[in-house]
């Protein structure tokens, strides 16, 4: 018989439990590459920045450099766990001391370089005590951003399910958008119902005009309240009698200004046709130059630019345009690309069959064509070539054209050997020539050589980072960073991937905070370029002072 097994208690083992290990706050890699990225934002761009501003952009990156930290770590676990390797307690501490070190030390060239960019482009040096906002700003944008993550992490499973469904939704709404797919733009058709208000009511306290010669008048074929609000500026904001008979040295004519809004016709061919019908009623046709304005998205154009035309020639001009869209300009960019095209193309047709049209005999008016950052775009669009601009028109002004103009970035490309990007000179100068900052007031003698009319003329600052901006500034290294810098752009600007992109990107939101001459601030230098374009008989430099001088001190009555 078997001997019965024996049972013996089971003692508890002494060895205390391993204690778990703790997750770090952060991630080794995602902080090695936040740091890496966040540093070199501070890194000078084309517009000065507050240390509030330099800590949303340094912020950004440091999460977007998190983000990739954080990935590339993932990829490199399965070799992290073959080797048991794991950053212990030394050597984060010192992660965190290098990440510290640098963070101070491109605080401090950051706090130089924008020093010396404000006194590049003439404005007040930044403050110690504002720079110092970077910092702080910046980890607090990579905290929310942490917060926001782990936040939608720790859902149960149906809310994070339910925003996975609508973050697809909205990203295939955006994409839509943007590319076109079948004609749809439902990020375009939302956004217009809710910048609609913006439309109405008048900026500066304009009411509306009686003279018969502006849109909106009683007499107009279009009302005041279909103007919008930059047709209700535009048509209300010429200069007084008195700057014109001052600048032009000639008793003041009454300037003309058409303007037809989207309040008018949705569809541009007949805005266009409602602006012939305008340009018509008001005798447009019987004046020297009639200038075809493509506007900017909300429907504003460039004051500055309009009032230089109509000064130089003492009121006797028309200037005519329309509004295509209610989105700012920086949202139209992205999402109004065939409005802008077809607002430029239509309205630049139909005035110049109206013109050709005229009986014979009868003298015809030089017509222009003009246009500012993205209504720069859609003026462009209606001329497949610089050669056909010549053709059609007696002349053209483009100011701060966008990286994406076909025509502008055509000419930039095939630009004469030595010439650099930001400056360049095309087929020696013979049709087109480039200006801006201290070179717009000699662009006829520079570059010297022969110049013949119809003239077409760029106005582009090396510090306008709408002409810059580009997608391919995430992965490509521009002509303008690779040669010498522009005349207001200090020389250690540099290209960093991914960076310089976002960079860029938020120096178009202060484009125009900085004087004139810098940035995407053009203003009076389109006096000069007009004048190389269509001068009154008998100009000469005396009397484009003369109207500098009426654009620096305006009618004090006024």
């Amino acid at each position: 018989m078997p001997e019965a097994p024996v049972l013996r208690p089971t003692l508890p083992d002494p060895t205390p439990p391993p204690a778990p290990r703790r997750r770090p706050l952060l991630h080794p890699g995602g902080l090695l590459v936040g740091t890496a990225l966040g540093t070199l934002a501070l890194t000078p761009g084309l517009i000065p920045r507050t240390g509030l501003f330099q800590g949303l952009i340094s912020g950004v990156m440091l999460a977007a450099g998190y983000l990739i930290g954080v990935l590339l770590g993932l990829l490199i676990r399965p070799l992290s766990r073959r080797t048991g390797r794991r950053l212990n307690g030394a050597a984060w501490t010192l992660l965190v001391v290098v990440a510290l070190i640098a963070w101070a030390v491109m605080g401090y060239l950051g706090f130089r370089w924008q020093t010396e960019q404000a006194a590049l482009l003439g404005i007040p040096a930044p403050q110690l005590t504002d720079w110092l906002l970077a910092a702080p700003v910046a980890l607090g944008v990579l905290v929310v951003l942490l917060l926001l993550v782990r936040g939608v992490r720790a859902l149960p499973r149906w809310p994070r399910r339910l925003l996975g469904v609508v973050g697809v939704v909205v990203v295939a709404a955006v994409v839509i958008s943007l590319t076109g797919i079948g004609g749809l733009n439902p990020v375009r058709s939302l956004l217009d119902r809710a910048f609609a208000v913006q439309n109405e009511g008048v900026f500066g306290g304009a009411t509306q005009p009686s003279d018969p010669l502006r849109s909106g008048s009683p007499a107009s074929l279009v009302s005041w309240d279909s103007l919008g609000r930059g047709g209700r500026t535009f048509v209300t904001s010429t200069p007084s009698p008195t700057d014109l008979g001052r600048a032009s040295g000639h008793p003041a004519v009454d300037p003309i200004r058409v303007y037809v809004g989207l309040g008018a016709s949705e569809d541009a061919a007949q805005r266009a046709r409602l602006a012939v019908g305008e340009l018509q009623r008001t005798g447009a046709f019987t004046r020297p130059v009639i200038a075809v304005v493509t506007t900017t998205g909300t429907g504003f154009a460039d004051a500055e630019a309009m009032n230089a035309l109509e000064l130089a020639w003492g009121g006797n001009t028309a200037l005519v345009t329309s509004q295509y869209s209610l989105l700012p300009s920086g949202l139209s960019f992205l999402l109004d690309g065939d409005r802008v095209r077809d607002a430029g193309t239509t309205m630049f047709d139909a005035v110049r069959a109206a013109v050709d049209a005229l009986p014979p005999g009868q003298p015809r008016p030089k017509v222009v064509a003009f246009g500012e950052s993205l209504g720069s775009l859609g003026s462009q669009a209606a001329f497949p070539s610089v050669d056909d601009v010549r053709a059609r028109s007696d002349g053209a002004l483009w100011n701060g054209p966008p990286n994406s103009s076909p025509l502008w970035h055509g000419l930039v490309a095939r630009r004469d050997a030595g010439s650099p990007e930001v400056r360049p000179v095309v087929e020696g100068g013979r049709t087109v020539r480039f200006g801006g900052g201290s070179v717009s007031s000699h662009l006829t003698s520079a570059p010297p050589g022969p110049w013949p009319d119809p003239r077409v003329v760029y106005l582009q600052h090396a510090s306008d980072p709408v002409v810059w901006w580009s997608p391919e500034l995430l992965w490509s290294r521009p002509d303008w960073l690779a040669e010498p810098r522009g005349e207001d752009v200090l020389p250690n600007v540099d290209w960093y991937p991914l960076v310089t992109f976002w960079q860029v990107t938020m120096d178009m939101i202060r484009a125009q905070t900085v004087p004139f001459g810098h940035g995407h601030n053009y203003g009076p230098e389109s006096l000069d370029a007009w004048m190389d374009i269509v001068p009154p008989p008998g100009w000469t430099p005396a009397d484009t002072a003369r109207v500098h001088a009426v654009q620096e001190v305006p009618d004090p009555t006024r």
